[in-house]
């Protein structure tokens, strides 16, 4: 499938229950790394909000007319001894399984990445799993590098 035929534009609540589907299968998919996340139904962002909130970015790609893809851009604070006081924080991306490996991630990430910048940010970070070596490879071939690594107790 030619990249070409890749639409990245702003979500719309027009899009909000299947981006609520693209949430649950985010969610679904990171359970085998994190033993941590609630049984039954859970939610990790208010999707509609920030649709509507004009400091966050919320992305989708759509290829003839149908959503594959999403992600977003928000500004979070940076903890006080850093060099930036705040720094755009990208989330939410998921991509349809029969789009995978086809750079629509690649086309997010660039967009999210553009308006990070026109924001202002000169910091954009994410979080994965340590071991979700499939997005780590994605988010790699991108220009993320690893920085840091939280441990828990179990």
């Amino acid at each position: 499938m030619p990249l070409h035929k890749v639409n990245i534009r702003p979500a719309t609540m027009h899009d909000l229950p299947l981006l609520l589907k693209f949430e649950q299968e985010i969610i679904n998919a990171e359970r085998p790394f994190d033993v941590t996340i609630r049984k039954g139904a859970v939610s990790y962002y208010d999707i509609e909000a920030m649709i509507q909130d004009p400091q966050a970015c919320i992305v989708v790609a759509e290829i003839e007319k149908k959503v594959v893809a999403s992600g977003y851009a928000i500004p979070k604070k940076a903890r006080h001894y850093l060099d930036h006081e705040y720094y755009a924080y990208l989330g939410f991306m998921y991509t349809d399984q029969q789009y995978r490996g086809k750079g629509v991630n690649a086309m997010i990430v660039d967009e999210l990445k553009k308006w990070s910048e026109s924001a202002g940010f000169k910091e954009i970070r994410l979080t994965v799993y340590n071991d979700n070596l499939s997005a780590i490879k994605a988010y790699e071939k991108v220009g993320f590098k690893k920085h840091i690594i939280e441990m828990r107790l179990a």
